[in-house]
Parts: C-alpha cells; structure tokens; sequence
C-alpha cells in the first residue's frame, strides 16, 4: 500500500497529536483524500521520519497522530555544497529540484554578471520561498530525511570566499577533469554558471578564492545540464552511486 510522505517544519516526537499547517491539511483532505485512520510519513528535514496516523479530518483541520520513530536515512557521505548561477524560469527550477534529488546539502542561487533575471521589490523574496518549497518538495519525492540548505541569493564575489573542502567551477575551456582531482575532507564545493557562462573576470575571482577549473568534456552543456552532470559525477567519483538502494515508503505528492 502506499503511504503518504510530507515534510513540515513542525516539532516531532512520539506520542505527539499535530495539526497540520494549512498547505499540508489542504493538500491531506483535497488532493490525496486521506481519511481518518489512514498512515502517513512526516519528516522535518531534521533526520529519520516518523509513521503516523491521520485521525480527524474536517474542513477547519487535519489532525495527525505520531506513532512511530524511523531512523532511516539516505545521505551521501559526501558533504556537498553548489554554488548555482542563477538561471531564468523553468531552468533555475529543474536545477534546484534535481540538486535535491542528488544529494546536494547546500544551495545558494549566485548573481553573476551574465545572469539576465532581475529581482525588483518583492520578487527576491517570492522566488527564494518558491525555490524553498521545490527543496521541500524534492526531499519528499526522493525520500530524504534532511532537507538541504537554500541560502539567500548572494554575489559570487561574497560567495566564493567563504567556501571550505575541494573548490571547483565548471569551466568548458579548463584541462582538468573530476577525476583528475580529489575531495577534501569529503566535502565538495561546485560553482556553476548562469546562461552564458562566466565572464573572465568571474574565473580569475573564483581562481583567487582556490577553486580548480573543470570541465565535463568536449561538449557545451547548457547551465541545468551542467550542474546536474556534475552533482552526479561527484557522487560516482566519491559519493554513494554504485550503492544500494535503501527500500522507502512510495511517495504520492507529485512534484510541483
């Protein structure tokens, strides 16, 4: 049978009678039409899950019932950290939600000089809570139980000098490849381009800050493309691709 699986950014513990915030109670009642005494994973990105019970649902509130502790967990032993030029519309979109599905655990949306998306007033903050719920929505899907980290959207300058571990921007004209090189305490930072790439300037910036040059062969990878190819070379090269499977309960939220 299939069972739920939410994230919320509520307390969790056993024992714990919880009403659902008002995205996840509509999303409960309208869309996946649980009813009272039906089982359903929450996680609050926090570690593990837990196996619940849903016990009232009505129009004003859905009630859940915390049963269960699972202490499951999916992450890469490879601390990764991306640095994502942003991009316009659908791209930035599709970068974020596979990043999460990769195992990223950190992202931060950089302006950069050929980045062509303006953020006026209130926009800045309409698109980090848009791309925080696609995080959200991504560690659901692919059955995460720490949700990874969206920073606000900084300048590449400010960003690239506080990076730690092995430091590297894709870079089509580089020599280097991955596998030419190492991770640094099994931490991995990735610095990738808008649309465009990166100006000159950009790559003798990120070069002063220690990050390596790369390539992903002879081919031009658009900017979503990149990122993603990257995140999982990392985690063939040094992360957990090649491992098994853990077996996890069947989300049924679609992405959004």
């Amino acid at each position: 049978m299939r069972v739920s699986r939410l994230y919320t950014s509520a307390d969790l513990a056993l024992g714990k009678q919880l009403e659902l915030d008002e995205e996840n109670g509509h999303y409960v009642r309208t869309v996946l039409r649980l009813k009272k005494e039906t089982e359903i994973i929450l996680f609050n990105g926090r570690g593990g899950e837990y196996l619940c019970t849903v016990t009232e649902v009505n129009r004003k509130a859905v009630m859940i019932n915390i049963n269960k502790w699972l202490d499951r967990c999916v992450e890469s032993p490879l601390l990764v950290t991306l640095g994502l030029g942003i991009s316009r519309g659908d791209r930035m979109d599709l970068s974020v939600q596979k990043a999460v599905e990769l195992g990223v655990n950190f992202i931060t949306p950089l302006l950069t000089e050929r980045c062509v998306v303006q953020f006026k007033g209130e926009k800045k903050p309409q698109r980090l809570l848009h791309w925080q719920k696609i995080v959200q929505h991504a560690a659901e899907q692919s059955g995460r139980t720490t949700l990874p980290e969206l920073s606000e959207i900084e300048h590449l300058q400010q960003w690239v000098d506080k990076q730690q571990g092995l430091k590297v921007f894709l870079d089509p004209y580089a020599e280097l490849t991955l596998a030419d090189i190492k991770p640094i305490d099994s931490q991995v930072t990735l610095l990738t381009g808008p649309e465009g790439g990166f100006s000159n300037q950009e790559r003798d910036i990120a070069k002063a800050a220690g990050f390596i040059p790369v390539c992903m062969g002879s081919r031009i990878l658009r900017t979503e493309t990149a990122s993603l190819a990257a995140l999982a070379a990392v985690q063939m090269l040094w992360g957990d691709f090649g491992k098994p499977i853990l077996p996890i309960m069947d989300p049924s939220r679609e992405m959004q």
